[in-house]
């Protein structure tokens, strides 16, 4: 295979901020894009996926600016074994779902109403704004009870964040299951997957009923089983740049802090490469690797230190406030993906020591493939994550048919301070903390940041029904 043009397109180091263009690669094996994906100036979503195609290639989906394209091109027009494949433009796609306008909660008054309690056929007409997400939660307050927290850090444009906690009442030490959304601002309708589930939750209790997604239906019992293990949420963990996202249509990713950049894509920092584990990947990482990215152009820039950002603070105040919390789901688009532990490299169940604290290794993790390094998990487990991403993954499918499959979220390519592996590693980097299971799930197998109205209330369904057996397959698997 050719990879020295392909490593070459890695000296480029900067990324002005103009209009991405949906591209795709084709190759024959998922080997094939290891270099290309090894350039942090481009974007491949929230993390680079390889998915095989029926003709034994393989394809990987990216986001490219018309300079960048060109340069691909150029370089590519000598390879015949990776192909760069235009996609339909955003600006020539079917038209995106809207971004609602003033607040369909009334300031608090009325609660949401999610699709699992409505008849077959229902919408949902546009997405929240930044303002609905809050009146939403003060609506779930008001009408059902939902305990609210403010959390302790304000953001880089002053947004006060807010999360909320439910089903097992006011004891902290009694609720085991958190999810969080938002953190990518341009992924569209995660904040509203999360509310419009925990509404259907309360109005299923209340009424006494089950709910029904798609070709997925639930039980009362079951309701009553998933509110009593205690659920934790902070649906919008990035409201700077969602604002800004909303308000632009630009595709925008991290969150608004200007203290290393202040202008174009030299703004802001990627929050979910920001998170204590293994955030200094030029030390912990092989060379050849980039997890993250030190260029506050990229994509993935990892921020000025770990937890720099106050919202990477925020979502780590909640493990503190409530102790027993032992599954995480982070909500992201938009690939179709459930992801499990760990990223930063291939698991292992058979040598303890190689593990991410052990300095012995510094340097060497990252590549997969190879005998190097492999991150160390215990056989148990690997066994209970896998079958919590298998039980969801069967339950988004059975919805409607859309293809969802679940992997080790190491991928493509390594990543470096994740909040899903950021919540596995604490049982092991913090004395005397629960061990927490951290997914990440990119739900939105069409691939659009930005989904149109008819995808958006899909995946509405996808994501609640694949929410309820996440969270029954983790009951039963134990919250304790």
């Amino acid at each position: 295979m050719k990879y020295s043009l392909i490593a070459s397109l890695i000296l480029q180091s900067t990324l002005v901020l103009a209009e991405l263009l949906p591209v795709h690669f084709t190759a024959p094996s998922a080997a094939h894009f290891q270099a290309l994906v090894a350039n942090d100036t481009f974007d491949f979503g929230c993390r680079a996926v390889a998915h095989p195609l029926e003709d034994g290639r393989f394809k990987l989906r990216a986001f490219l600016t018309e300079e960048q394209i060109s340069h691909v091109q150029s370089e590519y027009d000598q390879l015949s074994d990776i192909k760069l494949v235009r996609e339909t433009p955003f600006s020539k796609r079917a038209a995106t779902a809207p971004i609602g306008t003033g607040d369909r909660f009334s300031g608090g008054t009325i609660a949401p109403s999610g699709l699992g309690t409505k008849a077959a056929g229902s919408t949902i007409a546009s997405i929240m704004n930044v303002n609905e997400i809050g009146s939403a939660l003060k609506g779930l307050n008001s009408v059902y009870g939902v305990n609210l927290i403010t959390l302790p850090y304000k953001t880089f444009n002053g947004a006060t964040q807010t999360a909320g906690y439910v089903g097992a009442g006011t004891d902290k030490s009694n609720y085991h299951l958190y999810f969080s959304a938002g953190v990518h601002a341009r992924e569209r309708g995660g904040p509203d997957n999360i509310i419009y589930w925990i509404s259907d939750l309360l109005a299923a209790q209340k009424a006494g009923s089950g709910l029904t997604y798609g070709k997925k239906t639930y039980t009362n019992a079951q309701v009553t089983t998933i509110l009593n293990a205690g659920i934790v949420f902070f649906p919008l963990v990035n409201p700077d740049g969602v604002t800004y996202d909303q308000s632009t249509g630009s595709n925008w990713r991290k969150n608004r802090n200007t203290k290393s950049g202040s202008s174009g894509a030299a703004v802001g920092v990627d929050i979910n490469r920001n998170f204590d584990f293994l955030w200094n990947f030029p030390k912990y990482f092989d060379s050849s690797t980039a997890p993250a990215s030190t260029s506050p152009s990229s994509e993935t820039f990892y921020g000025t230190a770990a937890a720099s950002e106050p919202e990477t603070k925020n979502h780590v105040s909640i493990y503190d406030s409530f102790p027993k919390i032992r599954w995480f789901m982070d909500i992201h688009s938009a690939v179709g993906d459930v992801l499990y532990s760990w990223g930063d490299d291939d698991d292992q169940s058979t040598t303890s020591t190689m593990n991410f604290l052990n300095s012995a290794y510094d340097g060497k993790r990252g590549p997969t493939g190879d005998s190097t390094y492999k991150e160390y998990i215990p056989a148990t487990d690997l066994t209970n994550i896998r079958s919590v991403a298998t039980a969801m993954v069967n339950s988004m499918k059975a919805v409607g048919g859309r293809s969802y499959s679940a992997q080790q979220a190491v991928g493509l390519y390594a990543t470096s301070g994740a909040s899903d592996d950021y919540s596995f590693s604490r049982y092991w980097a913090k004395s005397g903390v629960n061990k927490v299971y951290g997914y990440t799930l990119e739900f939105a197998p069409s691939g659009n940041f930005y989904p149109t109205a008819a995808e958006f209330n899909t995946n509405i369904l996808d994501t609640n029904a694949g929410f309820m057996d996440w969270a029954l397959q983790a009951i039963a698997i134990g919250v304790e």
